[in-house]
């Protein structure tokens, strides 16, 4: 059912009610970074899937030198990648290099740095050595059939690290859904146009698809003119080619925002339209019969932006199973905000000696003022029903210089 001028708490779970499935598809190795796992990444052996030498030098049975041996004849060498020796003697020793399997009867190793070699033989040169010091041990990281990283795990290059010490040439991921954004309005004109003085240029998409981008979303431009039949025509058809539409401007109260009434037409049900929020109050949320996102954003690019990070990212989180995460950081200076709504505050983010977060406001010129968003790192939310925040206190902050 339809909501209008709904809280902040309120939207998020409309908006996790109505996330959608994207499908899993099995892409190269290669390929796979920066999307999110469809399935667990098991270990297929044990890692290490022998006892690894961790340090070039020789492998001896510590007996020998727990019992006064400090000097062993050298049997042969183990260089990495060549099969298994025995250390037939317990009073010789393997030169062994690192990342061999260590000797069969071999529980030790001693670094080169730590031994003189003259002669056919290796004497060890320092007082001390440990059991079974420098060796990797079969299984100490990872035991075979254990899970590595779990389904909805974004991969970075330490998963394909893994995918790839698993055997995983190829690896299932969530595809990504098919975005158009779409610019509205006939005062605005392209970027490499000349605007009129009532005219304006591009710029909301642009920002946007680029955001999308880092999230690994392909995007594609469209624009609507201010004309109703023309609007239902152009998004009857993008409904079809899609799998998320993003609208700029036209949800408000003006004469001619007539994308509401389309879009209801079109039979793309309204989930809600109004937040209690500044800025991007007149943010309007629905679905399509085949369950596909509309997010219909405000005009202004400030608040345009605003519900990008805060609604958009967090639909497609839940829609494609990542565990959500909050930020959280420190005030760095008293802020005042009369009006009872969530305050989505430009702040600039920094790090202290101490290691804690630190969020500065960066005052700017209202909602239109897209320009301040390159002062600032991201937005402090600021809950409702309270109109001081002091110095010290800790808020949540979502940044928009980095990626899903």
């Amino acid at each position: 059912m339809e909501k209008t001028f709904i809280t902040y708490e309120e939207a998020l779970s409309i908006l996790e009610k109505n996330k959608t499935t994207f499908p899993t598809i099995r892409v190269p190795i290669k390929d796979c970074g920066g999307f999110v796992l469809a399935e667990d990444l098991t270990a297929d052996r044990d890692l290490p899937p022998y006892d690894r030498v961790t340090m070039d030098g020789i492998a001896i049975d510590y007996s020998s030198f727990r019992n006064g041996q400090r000097e062993f004849p050298i049997m042969s060498i183990a260089p990495a990648g060549s099969p298994q020796q025995t250390l037939s003697d317990e009073h010789a020793c393997i030169e062994v290099m690192t990342g061999a399997i260590l000797p069969n009867k071999s529980d030790t190793v001693i670094r080169y740095e730590d031994i003189t070699i003259a002669d056919g033989k290796a004497c060890i040169d320092i007082t001390e050595i440990k059991h079974r010091q420098n060796i990797h041990f079969k299984g100490s990281d990872v035991v075979k059939d254990s899970v590595i990283s779990k389904a909805g795990n974004l991969i970075s290059s330490a998963e394909i690290n893994v995918a790839a010490a698993t055997g995983k040439f190829t690896v299932a991921i969530k595809q990504m859904p098919k975005a158009v954004i779409i610019s509205s309005g006939d005062e605005l004109v392209d970027v490499h146009e000349t605007p009129l003085t009532h005219q304006i240029r591009r710029s909301n998409v642009y920002g946007i698809q680029n955001t999308l981008k880092e999230w690994g979303i392909p995007v594609e431009l469209r624009h609507l003119p201010d004309n109703k039949e023309e609007m239902k025509t152009i998004l009857a058809t993008l409904l079809q080619d899609y799998d998320l539409l993003v609208i700029t401007g036209g949800v408000s109260k003006g004469k001619f925002d007539y994308l509401p009434e389309v879009l209801t037409s079109l039979d793309v049900v309204k989930h809600f339209h109004k937040i209690q929020q500044r800025p991007g109050k007149p943010f309007w949320f629905g679905t399509s019969k085949n369950n596909k996102g509309v997010f219909a954003l405000p005009g202004n690019p400030v608040s345009s932006f605003v519900c990008v990070y805060i609604y958009l990212k967090f639909w497609l989180i839940k829609s494609l199973g990542i565990e959500e995460s909050m930020l959280y950081v420190i005030l760095n200076q008293d802020v005042q905000f009369e009006p009872n709504l969530i305050y989505f505050l430009e702040a600039t983010l920094e790090s202290n000696v101490n290691g804690s977060l630190i969020a500065t406001p960066v005052k700017g010129n209202g909602s239109g003022d897209f320009a301040n968003l390159v002062k600032a790192d991201g937005f402090l939310i600021l809950p409702q029903n309270k109109t001081i925040f002091t110095k010290g206190e800790v808020y949540p902050f979502v940044p928009y210089r980095n990626n899903l």
